[in-house]
């Protein structure tokens, strides 16, 4: 997500704070959908592999489980990204 908010910035010289968040809502928004639908496909197709209780789960169970939390961890982190990028570029601004 970084990288597109660098983009827009990259283009667009921000010069007022209300500017920068223009420029990260922007960028975000590029980036908001391809990653939900790639967390979503990937969380939902991991629902099955968690909750099988036949032969092999106790060898998919443990498989499963860091992939499904860093996809959880991906939906965290789509906000704290664009929050802090937009919090270091107010600080630039103002010094």
């Amino acid at each position: 997500m970084a990288v597109y908010i660098r983009e827009v910035f990259a283009r667009k010289k921000p010069k007022t704070v209300a500017e920068i968040h223009e420029n990260v809502v922007e960028g975000g928004k590029r980036r908001l959908r391809p990653c939900l639908m790639t967390t979503a496909t990937t969380l939902f197709a991991l629902l099955p592999v968690l909750t099988v209780t036949g032969k092999g789960s106790e060898l998919m169970i443990p498989m499963a489980i860091p992939i499904f939390g860093g996809m959880f961890f991906e939906l965290i982190t789509m906000g704290v990204v664009p929050m802090l990028f937009c919090a270091l570029e107010e600080f630039r601004l103002r010094r």
